[in-house]
């Protein structure tokens, strides 16, 4: 806000008026018929570069686990709805979100429990922390789950989750769209008054659509997300090891691999994509930003990462987040072991829209200095 015949300077800003009582009086005149006037809000919604209201955090699993278990204790599925602690940004208190326009969540389920079908029009995805026997079922596809696995939720597809009775207390991390839907005015929630009717095999989509690269021909797939609903972690890290063997290690991100529609090679659904990257050991990635917010998790080892000049260390099951245009670079902190960070994020919506950008970080050899 200018000060009294004061030009701004605001490094974001261009407009340069100097204030008067006549125009103070001109303002006050537009804001009675619902109108202002632009240059007196084009420095902040017109920013030089992309800036985040976003702060980076790290959320450390040992600290939320036994309050993600106590909930278990206290309410049931049904009673909750989705009985879930959330993980919130301190910028982002007003929506909910974990970083930008993403919901996290970490959700517990003991043996014999299930949620009731449900839909919604936020798209959704799990990433499975522990636990044996679990299960999703999405739209009559029941799919088991284990550690390390990766499940979507498309928008809008009947889904309820559970672990049979002779499994053991199962815990994911959820992540959701729902700020972005949100604020877009367009979210539903409707509940199924019975179970959903199992419409196909056991494991149907992951057996049918994952089979190293193979399409069956005689099926069509109309919906505008991957008919691949889980990616098995038993998969997923021999391919990082194995190309990891011909494959040249980027230097900011070791090796990074997306989830992808198997049908497209495109990101698993219409508003969020996740990765899994592996860091060699003793790799000390290079700085660099770029649109788009993250979520990540350590799925294997321990290491730390520098988020606009603030170091986070992170080792297996925490949770931290990289907001847009912020400064990042991961490094393994193990000289024998790889690290593994799997990622969601919202590219699909910023590439769809033509507004991904990036820069590398060029000062002290690609490195930032920790405040």
């Amino acid at each position: 806000m200018m000060e009294e015949n004061q030009y701004s300077d605001d490094i974001y800003g261009r407009a340069r008026v100097q204030e008067s009582d006549e125009l103070k009086a001109y303002y006050k005149e537009l804001e009675s018929l619902g109108a202002g006037a632009l240059w007196t809000v084009a420095n902040d919604i017109e920013p030089w570069e992309p800036r985040s209201t976003s702060v980076p955090m790290l959320w450390k699993y040992e600290d939320l686990r036994h309050l993600v278990l106590r909930s278990s204790e206290l309410v049931t599925p049904e009673e909750a709805g989705r009985r879930v602690v959330y993980l919130v940004n301190e910028k982002r208190k007003d929506v909910a979100a974990a970083v930008g326009w993403l919901y996290s969540g970490i959700q517990v389920t003991r043996p014999g429990e299930f949620t009731s079908a449900h839909r919604h029009r936020a798209s959704a995805l799990r990433f499975i922390m522990e636990g044996e026997g679990g299960y999703t079922v999405v739209d009559g596809n029941k799919i088991e789950l284990e550690v390390n696995d990766f499940v979507i939720t498309p928008n809008s597809t009947w889904h309820e989750h559970g672990v049979d009775a002779g499994g053991k207390t199962c815990i994911w991390q959820d992540g959701l769209d729902i700020p972005l839907v949100n604020a877009l005015e367009a979210n539903d929630y409707a509940v199924l008054e019975d179970k959903q009717e199992l419409t196909a095999p056991l494991n149907y989509s992951p057996i049918t659509y994952g089979c190293a690269g193979l399409i069956p021909a005689d099926k069509v797939w109309d919906k505008p997300y991957s008919p691949l609903f889980k990616f098995s972690w038993k998969k997923v890290y021999p391919a990082l090891l194995e190309t990891q063997k011909v494959t040249e290690i980027n230097p900011f991100d070791g090796i990074f691999m997306q989830y992808s529609n198997p049908l497209t090679g495109g990101h698993v659904m219409q508003t969020m994509g996740a990765a899994m990257q592996l860091l060699p050991a003793g790799f000390k990635g290079k700085a660099h930003k770029h649109t788009g917010s993250f979520v990540y998790q350590c799925a294997k080892g321990k290491g730390y990462t520098i988020i606009n000049g603030k170091r986070f260390d992170w080792k297996e099951r925490d949770i931290f987040c990289v907001p847009s245009w912020a400064w990042h670079e991961h490094h393994n902190l193990s000289d024998t072991e790889d690290a593994c960070l799997f990622n969601f994020n919202d590219l699909p919506v910023i590439e769809g829209l033509g507004l991904y950008q990036g820069r590398e970080y060029t000062e002290n050899n690609g490195h930032q200095s920790i405040q």
